[in-house]
Parts: C-alpha cells; structure tokens; sequence
C-alpha cells in the first residue's frame, strides 16, 4: 500500500502538531514545517505528493509559497488553511494556485476527507487518461475513443467529459464546471455548460458504455450504462 507523504506548513506549534498527529493516524507520513521557506528547504530534501498550508506566516507567507510553487510548475496539490473567510481572500489563494481552501477552526476529520479526494484527483490527472469500458478518453491529445473510433473533441468539451468520467455518479453543479473549466474570472454564463453538454450528448448518444444525466435543479453526472 502506498504511503503518502504530506508536509504541513504552519507557524502555530500546536495545530501543526496536531495536523500532523491525525494526519499519521490516517495513514499519511507528515513532514511539518513553520513557514514557506522552512517548507522549500524541506521539499529539497523529501518528496511531497501533498502540501497543508496556512496563509499568515512570518518571511513567506502561504500566497508566496503557493504562487512560487505554481511559477516552477510544481503542481502538488495544496490545501489552504486560514483563519480568513472572505471571498477576496479565497479568490486570492485560488489565483495564487491553491487547490482546495478551508476556514480555521478546522475540522480535522473533514481535513483528512479533503486530503483524500486531493490525492486521489490528483492520481487520476497524472494518469492523464480516463476508461469506461470500452471508452477512453486521452488527456494529451483530446481524444475520445468510442465504438473503435476515434475524435479529437474541442478543448472545453474534452475537459468537461474527462471531469464527469473521472467522478462516475458525482453531482456536479453548473457552477462548479464553470469555476473549474472556464476558470473563476470567466465572464460566460452558467448556461454555457448546457450548451457544452447537449454537444457531448450528441457525441456519445451511441456510446454503450456511459451517459451523461441531468439531475433537476443541482447539475450533470456521468453514469455507466448497465448491461
């Protein structure tokens, strides 16, 4: 069983500790350190398949930290942790290339679920291709292979699919494709992922394999076909 190392970024002794303890008692090794450059110097040393971070820290706060990651395409996942819940200030971690954001006190069980679907998003991004049955879709070319066929869709269609496939049966609501596909500063409408997912439909309307369902009022998921 693979054991994955996640480094704990915190200037509080005791939540660091803390996080560390539970993250241990879940199965992870911690790596703690108590600020960005703490935690650059460790990353020299350890290999990291996930960052907790906090953003108030003395010499290198967690934007820095975040956004010098991101500008040497590192992409480890990050999980940012503050005591700020403003919509600015979550704006601004996303910006800076956080992946996932939670408002302190935390609930450290909830943290541990968090870390979870990071690495496993995570995985399913680094195999860079997704498989339902006989249907493939392949990351780096865009393709989708179906029926002993293959199509290179359009970049937005593409991503959206990969993201439905990779989570069969997970709800996901218009504004979530939106903020994750189009990006958070998009000025399309919410609207526009219906016009993208009728598109798709009709691509897999013979696709034995998987369909993509409209749950009223919340959003899309993909579902396998049975038999």
């Amino acid at each position: 069983m693979q054991v994955f190392n996640v480094l704990v970024v915190e200037d509080d002794t005791k939540l660091r500790q803390l996080f560390c303890t539970v993250l241990q008692k879940n199965g992870y090794r911690s790596i703690d350190a108590e600020n960005g450059q703490d935690a650059l110097a460790k990353m020299d040393k350890e290999y990291v398949d996930l960052i907790i971070c906090d953003i108030m820290m003395p010499q290198m706060d967690g934007y820095e930290f975040t956004k010098t990651l991101r500008e040497s395409g590192v992409d480890i996942p990050i999980l940012m942790i503050t005591a700020k819940e403003s919509f600015h200030d979550k704006k601004r971690g996303f910006l800076a290339g956080t992946d996932d954001y939670m408002v302190k006190p935390v609930d450290v069980n909830e943290m541990v679920l968090r870390v979870r679907a990071l690495l496993r998003r995570a995985q399913i991004v680094s195999e860079r291709h997704q498989s339902v049955g006989g249907t493939k879709l392949d990351y780096d070319s865009l393709t989708l292979h179906q029926n002993g066929q293959a199509e290179v869709l359009p970049q937005k269609e593409f991503y959206l699919l990969y993201k439905l496939m990779s989570y069969p049966n997970k709800i996901f609501t218009r504004q979530q494709l939106m903020d994750e596909i189009w990006g958070m500063e998009s000025d399309s409408e919410a609207r526009t992922v219906d016009v993208h997912i009728n598109r798709l439909r009709e691509r897999i309307k013979n696709n034995e394999d998987l369909e993509i369902v409209t749950v009223r009022g919340l959003g899309y998921k993909a579902v396998k076909r049975s038999g």
